[in-house]
């Protein structure tokens, strides 16, 4: 099973905007620091804390290409989270379809009981909250 402070530090970037832009942009191909902090309107300081928290979970690899930083996405961690969430997934499906053929079941037991030609019973009428509201319509 994947480790809890993997989850927990992807999870915190995919629920930051910026972050999930930037993975997004790299999921083009690789881009320096200045390309992707171009869209964004913000410094590069701004920009290079965001990367260096994705670096930190590990979305991204940076490295130092000239005089410029280069960036690309890291797939595994993503890779982990999905199995997290592929997990979750199909035992809430199998869940759900035990829960389905309980109520089909069941459903089938209460028609069989009901006798032939008989009306489903009816919900009981809501009794009137406001002393003054008999339920009836205006003017009956």
């Amino acid at each position: 099973m994947v480790q809890q402070d993997t989850l927990d530090r992807v999870f915190a970037c995919l629920a930051d905007p910026v972050r999930r832009g930037v993975l997004i942009r790299l999921g083009d191909g690789p881009a320096s620091v200045g390309e992707l902090t171009e869209p964004t309107g913000m410094t590069l300081t701004g920009m290079t804390k965001h990367l260096r928290v994705l670096e930190e979970a590990g979305l991204i690899v940076t490295e130092k290409v000239g005089r410029a930083r280069l960036c690309r996405l890291a797939p595994a961690p993503l890779d982990e989270a999905m199995a997290w969430i592929a997990f979750y997934q199909r035992l809430w499906a199998r869940r759900l379809d035990g829960l389905d053929v309980f109520l089909t079941l069941r459903g089938g037991a209460r028609q069989q009981e009901a006798p032939p030609g008989s009306t489903p019973p009816q919900e009981p009428r809501q009794r009137a909250t406001n002393p003054s509201d008999d339920g009836k319509g205006p003017g009956e």
